[in-house]
């Protein structure tokens, strides 16, 4: 049995942009930290205000957020990926599709975790429940960390789960938005989470499983 689960939002209601400021905040500089945050206050009340979208917005800033890490070496990115998970996601998440998750690798699935978010972010998360990664790869060029190829969602995501795990379709898979549509359509048991009001309507319309109401973002 192959369970495959987004994680923004579906996992977490946390924002890995605010946890590796938090990060430079305690680890690297508080003056940095305050201007990225004092940065993107525009964008962020366009976001809000759905004058431009939410999620693109929330993908793009987590990519230009790497280069906020300054000198990157393996340990480093080491560190500010435990610290962002420690301090923000994990603590931020949402326990009652953890615990979905937890339950199905108890009872022998194979559980991944496939999510737009570069996968040093999300490996720290994944072994807290067991589970193995399918995110955006990175790499560190001159002290500087940088993403391979493109960045895994929409489509791309589950052309990533496919061919990883050398399927045509998964046995259950979890998402919380309309992005997640190309995930949870190759899977014998699609489960929207707490979804946002695009995905609910289809959910509805396809009787697929809902767990959770709607949110409200920003």
């Amino acid at each position: 049995m192959i369970v495959v689960s987004d994680m923004m939002g579906t996992l977490t209601t946390g924002s890995p942009f605010l946890g590796l400021v938090d990060w430079i905040k305690h680890n690297q500089s508080k003056l940095r930290a305050n201007w990225y945050m004092a940065s993107i206050m525009p964008s962020y009340l366009l976001a809000k205000n759905g004058i431009i979208d939410w999620q693109s917005w929330g993908q793009k800033l987590m990519i230009d957020s790497l280069s906020y890490i300054k000198n990157a070496n393996p340990e480093v990115v080491k560190h500010a990926s435990e610290w962002t998970v420690e301090h923000n996601l994990w603590k931020k998440r949402r326990e009652d599709v953890v615990a979905r998750l937890v339950k199905h690798r108890e009872e022998g699935a194979k559980v991944y975790i496939a999510s737009s978010v570069v996968e040093p972010f999300i490996e720290p998360f994944a072994k807290r429940i067991g589970a193995e990664t399918i995110g955006t790869p990175v790499d560190i060029v001159n002290g500087r960390v940088q993403m391979v190829g493109e960045l895994v969602a929409n489509e791309k995501k589950i052309e990533q789960v496919l061919s990883r795990l050398g399927v045509d379709r998964v046995d259950v898979a979890y998402g919380d938005t309309i992005l997640d549509v190309p995930l949870l359509e190759h899977a014998d048991h699609p489960v929207a989470v707490y979804p946002d009001a695009k995905l609910k309507k289809i959910a509805l319309e396809r009787s697929w499983e809902i767990v959770g109401d709607t949110p409200s973002y920003g």
